[in-house]
């Protein structure tokens, strides 16, 4: 199974990259969402923050007060490596489980930290969205309501660009319109298809 590894900073545009492939018959796995999957209500991972922290992690509907759980580990860091060491080991599993589900030609695995962590070793080829940074402040500002400082903290917390593309065997420039972007993604999926196809026949 060829699985393409996509990824990009923050306002990079990786969601509109995976909706273009999704359209195209493409599954698409996410990191994000295994992480929520993996504390979700009735889940092992949300039992073991709870037994941990206490019930004044959860909010009234019993799922996860992630806001308050982030100000704990982001002044703990003891306590982010206890999380750290609980949860990356349940989003690994999740993110095979969903791997190995996948019926179409290829699959993708969309994650925003894939070059920082071990997930980089699930994947054959790693796709980078690469936008130039100041496009980064301006999108992720308008979309979050966020001020540039506080989007300029989260790209500092991420790879940097030059790293991220030391990674990449293939890059999305996405500094141009929508339609700019579904073009560079159809061509890609032809080569991704052929690739798919001598994996097969190796």
């Amino acid at each position: 199974m060829l699985i393409i590894g996509v990824t990009g900073g923050i306002g990079s545009g990786k969601t509109a990259v995976t909706n273009a492939f999704s359209e195209l018959g493409i599954t698409i796995v996410d990191a994000d969402i295994a992480a929520r999957t993996v504390v979700a209500v009735g889940s092992q991972g949300l039992n073991e923050i709870t037994k941990h922290f206490g019930d004044d992690i959860l909010l009234n509907d019993g799922t996860l007060d992630r806001a308050k759980l982030r100000n704990i580990i982001f002044s703990d860091p003891n306590e982010k490596k206890w999380l750290e060491n609980l949860t990356h080991p349940l989003i690994r599993e999740e993110i095979k489980t969903e791997l190995a589900a996948s019926t179409s030609p290829y699959t993708i695995l969309v994650s925003p930290l894939l070059v920082e962590s071990s997930q980089k070793a699930f994947v054959n080829r790693i796709l980078v969205v690469d936008v130039p940074v100041e496009l980064q402040i301006q999108r992720t500002s308008k979309r979050d309501n966020n001020t540039s400082q506080q989007v300029q903290a989260i790209i500092q917390s991420q790879a940097d660009r030059d790293t991220r593309l030391s990674y990449a065997d293939d890059v999305i420039v996405n500094d141009q319109s929508l339609e700019h972007l579904q073009q560079q993604v159809a061509q890609l999926h032809k080569q991704y298809l052929s690739f798919s196809e001598l994996n097969h026949e190796s």
